[in-house]
């Protein structure tokens, strides 16, 4: 039995006195543990336990009627908790819905709606003529008597909460439970266009794999069609009965690709993120898990779905770190589909226009099969770069005379722009002028970044603000100055120039409220919008035909960071960003602005590309033998004092270094970049080997023993295997 508890190992019970039939593993079954009863997974059966048979407890109920996981979804699992070191109860409980990591049964099939009252519908409207919102949406709801969901409230009218709890408060509407529709199947709506020869290609490599573990990687330029391949492999599996399975590093892709699958394939599409609601989302997982479902579109954690039928499974953007889930339970979500094919015996493909190092490694190696897309589909050109050398230039809201020309003549002739700024907020920095005092986080190694439409100073890292002071806290000092741009000032700057211009930005700040994120989308795609700026929220995935011209602003930053895989990242990030100009028939420019002009990774990218940067980086990570040429975990400690980690992370070393380990090199402790975060300081070991399997087998032994270390109250420690992030 695993329970959810940081423990490793499982725990024995005996058979519950009042079940009529014997429980089968994967089944959650409620336990006592401790003084209180918890939810735990039958792992398996045995007819023998180690422990004194007089000290087993009963089993107090069986929760669930049939498993919620087969047998090689609880295979996958235990792999991935072996793998990461992580404890199973940990793993299973992190693949489980969040109502059902509780005693709960399952979610009602039915979704929050609301319905207009009767004297809703009988109101007479022109009396909301001052409140047009509210107007707007009492007429939607009097035309569907018996209400709306929520979510098809918001896909119509945008976020209208506040309109909502107006309404309601007058007694015009009601909220109600609305039976969830199924999803009707879907008849293809286009062909969609003929595939060119290497999309043929590739889409024939792979369904020839269909029924046996392969994977692939499919590296396409930006725009070069790579959801086409996509569509036509769901839709060859899905005609033969099976299932897909479609990973996304980001929220923010799901709603174009869902649209976009459920236009060209039949069949129920479950969606699964983390801004669903827990019903809705436990309600997706359901209709996976019992094979309704024909497609799974969805984040990492995805990838652990109970899917009976599945048969295909498709990674997309596989470089982007964000499939590496960063706290708690530390996985890869692309690594893992690749052992998930590997069990079941399906094909996987990695898709990417700027593929991961390790990802390409394992492509010239042979590992991969390796299918290349190297032109635009549908005749479309790749956009031409250039570095425009912003030193000694006079610069208004961060742009450069040459820029805002050519800004002016793409909006004359009726294109988009879009300006990439990866910095929110209005400023990074505020300082006063006359004692230098500095917006510093009390609780970080960190400034503050002003937010001017707040009024505040915030932490970007712990989330701390406070107000925005009129005087120096320092010396009561007036003179406090804004220094640095972020999206919210070269917004307030790009409408002073370009008055005449609609212009939309895209970051986190702008699109908190539900819906707003897909609405700007769908503005930027009509024209509505003539100047997008934003961050890398805008970077990938997204198709805007009309954007001819891309200006990337003050990414230097970037080129000097301390962390190795930072030159990989960055070179993927402009590629990216570069890629959304000249998607259809026009045309497409990018400027990058720099005032370090001869930095190679720049002059590698202008040159050679995305391949040939690749190709030389590849050849530094193997002299200085990182990964993809070894392999890399972080023994990260934080705790309240400053010591703590430190002295924790030494004994650990002398744990390492006792076990005598083979192939092993160790290196540290050492403070993290930010060694305060959140009021705890914070230390990391890392552990390097070329050979994985003698690294696992270290792993086995030092867990065991770091366990087993005492360390002071509040003191956290955690392994991650793989770490993509040094920070």
């Amino acid at each position: 039995m695993a329970v959810a508890a940081p423990l490793l190992g499982l725990f024995d019970y005996l058979p519950s006195q009042a079940a009529d039939a014997e429980p089968v593993p994967g089944q959650r079954l409620l336990v006592p543990f401790g003084r209180s009863n918890r939810v735990g997974i039958l792992v398996e059966i045995a007819e023998t336990s180690l422990e004194d048979p007089s000290r087993l407890k009963h089993v107090e109920s069986v929760l669930d009627e049939v498993p919620l996981f087969q047998t090689t979804d609880l295979d996958l699992i235990q792999w991935a908790a072996a793998y990461y070191r992580q404890p199973l109860g940990t793993a299973l409980f992190t693949a489980l819905p969040a109502r059902l990591r509780r005693p709960a049964s399952f979610a009602d099939d039915s979704v929050p709606g609301i319905r207009a009252t009767p004297e809703g519908h009988t109101l007479d409207l022109g009396s909301l003529t001052r409140a047009p919102k509210q107007r707007a949406l009492l007429a939607v709801l009097r035309d569907r008597p018996n209400g709306l969901t929520l979510s098809a409230l918001g896909a119509r009218l945008g976020d209208c909460s506040a309109c909502a709890r107006a309404l309601e408060g007058k007694g015009l509407i009601e909220r109600c439970r609305l039976k969830a529709m199924p999803q009707p199947v879907q008849t293809p709506s286009s062909a969609g266009h003929a595939l060119n020869p290497d999309q043929r290609k590739a889409v024939e490599a792979i369904a020839e794999s269909f029924g046996a573990f392969r994977p692939f990687l499919l590296q396409g330029v930006t725009g070069s069609g790579k959801t086409e391949v996509y569509i036509r492999l769901i839709q060859t599996l899905v005609a033969s009965g099976r299932q897909a399975l479609v990973l996304v590093p980001e929220i923010g892709l799901t709603p174009q690709l869902r649209d976009r699958f459920q236009q060209r394939i039949p069949g129920p599409i479950a969606v699964l993120h983390s801004s669903l609601s827990a019903g809705e989302r436990e309600r997706n997982w359901h209709r996976a898990a019992r094979g309704e479902a024909t497609l799974v579109l969805g984040t990492r954690s995805a990838v652990f779905v109970p899917m009976p039928r599945l048969g295909l499974i498709l990674v997309d953007e596989e470089h982007d770190a964000s499939l590496k889930q960063q706290e708690g339970f530390r996985y890869s979500g692309r690594d893992l589909a690749v052992r998930r094919a590997q069990l079941i015996g399906c094909p996987i493909v990695l898709g990417s226009a700027t593929p991961s190092l390790e990802s390409l490694h394992n492509a010239t190696t042979g590992r991969y099969g390796w299918l290349r897309l190297p032109q635009r589909a549908g005749g479309a050109r790749a956009p031409t770069i250039s570095l425009l050398d912003i030193r000694d230039q006079p610069l208004r809201a961060g742009l450069s005379p040459v820029l805002r020309d050519a800004m002016q003549t793409e909006l004359a002739a009726g294109n988009q722009i879009l300006l990439f700024l990866n910095r929110r907020g209005y400023a990074p920095l505020y300082t006063c002028h006359h004692c230098g005092w500095v917006g510093d986080c009390p609780h970080c190694d960190a400034r503050l970044t002003l937010h001017l439409g707040q009024q505040r100073l915030w932490c970007h890292h712990c989330g701390w603000s406070r107000r925005l002071p009129q005087r120096c806290p320092n010396c009561d000092g007036e003179d406090l100055r804004m220094i640095g741009r972020g999206t919210e000032r070269l917004e307030e700057e790009l409408r002073e120039l370009f008055p005449q211009a609609s212009l939309a930005r895209i970051d986190r700040d702008s699109t908190r409220r539900q819906g707003e994120l897909n609405r700007l989308l769908e503005a930027i795609r009509r024209g509505e919008i003539q100047i997008l700026l934003g961050t890398q929220m805008l970077a990938k995935g997204h198709d805007f035909p009309l954007v001819t011209l891309v200006g990337i602003l003050d990414l230097d930053q970037a080129l000097y960071a301390s962390d190795f895989r930072a030159p990989e990242r960055t070179a993927q990030l402009i590629i990216q960003v570069a890629g959304r100009a000249g998607r259809a028939d026009r045309p497409g420019r990018v400027v990058l602005q720099t005032r370090h002009p001869e930095h190679p990774l720049l002059q590698s990218l202008l040159s050679d590309g995305y391949s040939g940067f690749a190709a030389a980086a590849l050849e530094e990570r193997r002299g200085a033998e990182l990964p993809p040429f070894a392999h890399l975990v972080l023994l990260r400690a934080e705790a309240p004092l400053a010591d703590q980690p430190t002295a924790f992370l030494r004994e650990a070393r002398d744990l390492a270094e006792r076990s005598d380990p083979d192939e092993i090199h160790l290196l540290g402790p050492a403070p993290a970049p930010m060694e305060r975060r959140a009021n705890r300081y914070r230390a990391q070991l890392m552990v390097l080997s070329r050979d994985r399997p003698s690294l696992q087998r270290f792993l086995a032994r030092w867990n065991q023993g770091l366990h087993g270390l005492r360390h002071p109250k509040g003191l956290r420690w955690s392994l991650d295997v793989d770490p993509q992030d040094m920070f």
